[in-house]
């Protein structure tokens, strides 16, 4: 029954993940689909190109929230039907790859960087932090979204393999599935690095020709 358990908690997490905030805040504020102009992403980013940042706000904060709030769940609710470390790995991978390759949307989804977060988020706080505060580092200083996307998806397994026996415990299953949404996300963000490589991908804060 526990396997059982920790399958419908990931399927629970995927169809939460699948809820493409981007589309669904874009329709509900009477913008235009961000499918549909700019890089074509249903992400925060993009919706931000529509001109209204209260729409982005609110897509971040949810696409976010798919991250945070199944892996909360099986924390708090989870132990008396045996989810554990395990189940948390699962969920998290589960809703991002809901974000990824939504069913509700023909599998056509974002990149995940805030989903991605807001799951690292909850496998620890501090973990969160460190992971956010690479992505602001890096942002800063080069002013690529993406670069800042990247380097902080590849430093939340490392950070989480570094605070073992210090701030957590670290689980193989939750390290597998950090190293797994951290290749997914790079993935994702292939066009980006093809840009990043031929220095011509767009800065945070320029404006368009």
């Amino acid at each position: 029954m526990d396997t059982l358990y920790s399958l419908l908690a990931a399927i629970a997490a995927y169809l939460v993940g699948s809820l493409a905030f981007a589309v669904i805040v874009s329709r509900v504020m009477g913008l235009a689909d961000p499918r549909t102009f700019g890089s074509k992403n249903p992400g925060a980013t993009n919706v931000l190109r529509s001109g209204s940042k209260a729409a982005a706000i609110t897509t971040l904060l949810l696409d976010a929230c798919k991250g945070l709030l199944p892996v909360l769940a099986v924390r708090a609710w989870g132990r008396p039907y045996g989810l554990d470390e395990g189940t948390v790995a699962l969920v998290a991978l589960g809703a991002f790859l809901g974000h990824l390759y939504p069913v509700f949307f023909r599998f056509q989804g974002g990149k995940g960087v805030a989903t991605f977060i807001g799951a690292v988020f909850d496998i620890h706080w501090l973990l969160g932090i460190a992971t956010g505060l690479t992505w602001l580092i890096i942002a800063f200083f080069f002013r690529y979204s993406s670069l800042a996307s990247l380097v902080a998806a590849v430093f939340a397994p490392v950070y989480y393999l570094l605070g073992h026996g210090l701030e957590w415990y670290a689980e193989p299953p939750v390290a597998a599935a950090l190293f797994a949404m951290a290749a997914l996300l790079a993935w994702r963000h292939r066009e980006n690095i093809k840009r990043l490589l031929a220095g011509t991908e767009s800065r945070l804060g320029a404006k368009k020709a």
